[in-house]
């Protein structure tokens, strides 16, 4: 493997697993009293604000055009009409993705493509009215509109409210100066009126603000909460359309990977064995010419070559393992993985706890990462002791690889373990690196159980 250890991996300032090695910005005051004054809450209120004109917009827009459409239908105008309705749609869907991103941070990516099976405007209109993503649009389109009315009228009046009363005895001097009254009225009828205008009042009046001020960042946080699962539940690709792109990634991975091992297969018999056989087939031909002049000379080459063919059956046999291990077939995981931990260059100390065999493919695929990751550990991470754990948690089947090295296993695209964990992903398994600076190092692979 390409991994590497230690040599930059975790330092301060760098790259690491779930942001490991990277200090984390200390603020002096707590959350709950820079949240309205974060950007954040400034951006979120900002999308809420933004909300009502473009719920407004995409709503008339919406409900014209299928209005339209719908009334249409008795005649042929109303397929492309509502095809437009849908088309516009998604294009007003693709506004609202690129405005949660921009205020809300959420990335949420674009839905499944039109699948057009043959050119022209009837094919175009056929797959807009058959497309799930497009009538997801729409349901966005109405649905959003009410609550964008909602959201906007907590979040501005909790806001406008909030700031007023906190700020209220900075402008208070306003009501009596100007408006013949003294200060904000509480309460009024014919014979009494109450007003905020003495110290206490006017203190007690700034400690609601603060109350509200403090909380309507947390309010308007809660609001769109709801428009992100909007966005993400209607906008962006369904859960199935996620699994065939998921499914057709891992495919080409598994091909890439097959192509390679037979590549890597083909190479190793070609620099190998075969190599080997052919320089044997030569000299076993010139010992057989040299039989009945030189005996002796024709037993030493003759020797020679039996030496040759040990080694190339060794190489054989690696092969071999490498391609599938006949003691995995024969024995399972416990007694190949103790074969391999015996070749490791480090102690390795080995337990499987499994109530029965996953399915030979799994198995493989188990056998072949415990193997990678304990030629890291015997490569580059320095360690003088290492750890293989196998167990079932119930339909996942668990490996945890650890080693008292150096740490610092880079988990970035290009190194070894990228490639390991592409090859998990394609079984739909994980790959969880832990390996800080200085170690130790922990490597937790999660596999299907299939039977």
């Amino acid at each position: 493997m390409a991994t590497e250890y230690g040599q930059g991996y975790g330092l301060k300032g760098g790259s690491g697993f779930r942001g490991e090695g990277v200090e984390e910005r200390r603020h002096r005051l707590p959350a709950a009293l820079r949240a309205p004054i974060e950007a954040r809450s400034w951006r979120e209120l900002g999308y809420l604000m933004l909300s009502l004109p473009v719920s407004i917009m995409t709503f008339t827009f919406a409900v014209t055009m299928v209005a339209l459409g719908a009334g249409l239908l008795i005649t042929f105008l109303g397929i492309p009409v509502l095809a437009a309705a849908l088309a516009g749609c998604r294009g007003l869907g693709a506004l609202e993705r690129a405005r949660a991103r921009g205020l809300l941070g959420l990335d949420v990516a674009a839905p499944e493509p039109l699948r057009v099976r043959r050119q022209g405007a009837m094919a175009w209109m056929g797959a807009m009215l058959k497309s799930g993503a497009s009538w997801r649009h729409l349901l966005y389109a109405v649905l959003h509109f009410p609550w964008a009315v909602f959201a906007f009228a907590v979040a501005v009046n909790f806001w406008a409210y909030g700031w007023a009363l906190l700020t209220y005895p900075l402008w208070f001097w306003l009501f009596p100066m100007y408006g013949g009254q003294g200060g904000l009225q509480l309460y009024g009828d014919e014979t009494h009126r109450i007003y905020l205008d003495n110290p206490f009042e006017i203190t007690v009046t700034a400690s609601v603000g603060l109350l509200l001020t403090l909380a309507t960042p947390w309010i308007v946080r809660a609001l769109t909460t709801v428009d992100r699962l909007m966005v993400h539940g209607l906008l962006g690709p369904s859960r199935l359309a996620t699994r065939v792109v998921e499914l057709e990634s891992d495919r080409g991975v598994v091909i890439d990977t097959a192509a390679a091992d037979l590549r890597r297969i083909e190479r190793d018999l070609h620099d190998g064995a075969q190599a080997r056989l052919v320089a044997l087939a030569m000299d076993l031909g010139l010992a057989k010419e040299k039989l009945a002049e030189d005996p002796e000379a024709a037993a030493r080459m003759v020797g020679e070559a039996h030496g040759e063919v040990k080694t190339a059956l060794q190489e054989l046999r690696d092969l071999a393992r490498g391609i599938h291990p006949a003691v995995l077939t024969d024995r399972g995981l416990d007694a190949a993985l103790s074969a391999v931990a015996s070749r490791c260059t480090v102690p390795v100390q080995v337990e499987v706890d499994l109530p029965g065999r996953p399915a030979p493919a799994i198995e493989g695929i188990a056998y072949f990462t415990v193997s990678e990751l304990l030629q890291n550990v015997s490569k580059h991470s320095r360690a003088t002791r290492a750890y293989v754990d196998v167990w079932r948690v119930e339909n996942r089947l668990m490996l945890q690889v650890v080693d008292n090295g150096v740490g610092g296993a880079d988990g970035s695209a290009g190194s070894g373990l990228a490639g390991l964990a592409e090859r998990l992903d394609a079984v739909d398994g994980i790959l969880v690196i832990d390996s800080p600076v200085a170690g130790p190092t922990r490597v937790t692979a999660e596999l299907p159980w299939r039977e």
